[in-house]
């Protein structure tokens, strides 16, 4: 074989160049590594590190210096003998008349080495040869793509949807994991898939695939609240960022199928797209992001002197009835504050809709700071649901609050300058999506504490 023919991905080899090919990768490939890890970076190297590429760095989720640099080379270094071997692979598997997706065992620990003694062994369907190049269409999907248009539009639309469901049930109810992999690979892979399958009997418009890649994330949405999976404030959140990634991985599906490459290899194109969603959660599984701490901080000026706002600050009455909308709509909202004891140790329960936050104080200092430990957090929201009551994952343990203040600063004329902040955490990604909503919740929370602390306090000093 010609190098060039290497990285192609259109053709068949039969299992005589198979063989040669993947042997003499295999060769260059460990003489590389071992010159490199050996010669290059002065470190012990083993064919038993290919079982656990990583397994030489002691937490690959905290790389930095040397590791990190000696990471990146070895990425690097593999990545053209990746390329490479799922291209003879998948031209293989169409030489021997096999489904193209088993191409993804190549990434699969002892499986892939099953799969290259099969295909190294297996016949050549020497019959099917010239079918193939005369009639590509009989060895791709778009046999069994519907080709009217309103029917491939529901056939994509519908396959893609129930396909993204499954993964959203696999990754919020199995693996509980509420993060890259479900906020960002399933929307893009499901606007990818919804478009590849549209496309199959033939060229789209990027108007007719913009649309077709948005249609599953609703019918999506839909399907998610009628199965009691999660409720509407949750998937309303999520909305924004998934129509977005939907309609990117749209995009790309129409980059894809009006090139004539792709459309030589739809199935494989299909397979990558079915297989990004369970490898984004592989990997999130196996190096899980690392859960950061937020401040928020809300103020409001008071018109009555530090002590009477202390008394407010430390217990509070009940709160009227909230009139925002995002507490209507079943986000927790506070309600009354009490306190059990006096000074350092004392323990102060903040009411919520959905339960007490306990709050161990940690800082005395009337009238100035009170500082607090929390070391129970109620669930987040009542999910508004069709179902009378839902408990998703995720309203428990993946949105707390860590620690909480009250500063109060005197001001001029008898006034006081009355600060909340909230130290907490979420283990919800991506956190620079998903901190805007937190933050806006919470201060929200502040701002409903502050305005009522402000007006009993005021109420009470002027009277």
């Amino acid at each position: 074989m010609r190098t060039a023919e290497l990285w192609k991905w259109s053709g068949r080899v039969n299992r005589a160049e198979y063989i040669r090919t993947g042997l003499a990768g295999i060769g260059v490939k460990l003489l590389l590594d071992y010159l490199v890890v050996t010669q290059f970076f002065h470190r012990v190297w083993s064919p038993l590190f290919y079982w656990r590429p990583f397994a030489m760095v002691e937490n690959i989720r905290q790389l930095d210096g040397a590791d990190a640099i000696y990471a990146a080379c070895m990425l690097t270094l593999a990545l053209p003998f990746v390329w490479i071997g799922v291209s003879m692979t998948v031209r293989r598997l169409r030489d021997s008349n096999q489904p193209a997706w088993l191409a993804c065992l190549f990434f699969v620990p002892v499986i892939n080495l099953a799969l290259f003694a099969a295909l190294s062994v297996g016949p050549s369907n020497e019959a099917d040869v010239l079918h193939v190049f005369q009639s590509e269409d009989a060895r791709t999907p778009r046999r069994w793509a519907p080709h009217s248009e309103p029917a491939s539009i529901l056939f994509s639309v519908v396959v893609a949807a129930l396909i993204g469901l499954a993964f959203t049930a696999v990754g919020t109810g199995v693996l509980l994991n509420y993060g890259w992999g479900l906020f960002v690979g399933l929307p893009f892979c499901t606007g990818l898939l919804a478009v590849l399958l549209y496309s199959l009997p033939q060229p789209r418009e990027l108007k007719e695939c913009m649309v077709v890649s948005i249609l599953p994330l609703l019918l999506m949405a839909v399907l998610i609240l009628a199965a009691a999976v999660e409720g509407l404030i949750c998937i309303l959140m999520a909305s924004p960022i998934a129509v977005a990634l939907g309609a990117m991985g749209g995009y790309l599906g129409y980059v894809i199928q009006s090139a004539r490459w792709g459309r030589r290899n739809s199935t494989v194109m299909l397979s990558v797209a079915l297989m990004l969603t369970p490898s984004a959660y592989g990997l999130e599984r196996g190096l899980p992001p690392q859960t950061a701490t937020y401040i928020v901080k809300s103020a409001i000026e008071v018109d009555a002197p530090p002590e009477k706002v202390w008394q407010q600050v430390i217990a509070f009455s009940e709160i009227p009835a909230p009139q925002e909308m995002i507490f209507r709509a079943g986000v927790a909202y506070p309600i009354r504050a009490e306190i059990h004891g006096s000074g350092p140790g004392a323990v102060r329960y903040c009411m919520f809709s959905t339960g007490p936050f306990v709050e161990p104080i940690e800082v005395w200092q009337e009238p100035t700071l009170l500082r607090f430990r929390v070391t129970a957090n109620p669930a987040p929201m009542n999910e508004l649901s069709p179902y009378a009551h839902i408990e998703p994952p995720h309203l428990h343990g993946y949105f707390e609050s860590q620690q909480g203040q009250f500063q109060l600063t005197q001001l001029p004329d008898g006034r006081t300058r009355l600060e909340g902040t909230t130290w907490y955490s979420h283990a919800i990604w991506p956190q620079v999506y998903w901190r805007h909503w937190s933050d806006y919740i919470i201060h929200t929370i502040h701002m409903r504490v502050l305005r009522h602390i402000k007006t009993e306090a005021e109420v009470e000093s002027h009277s």
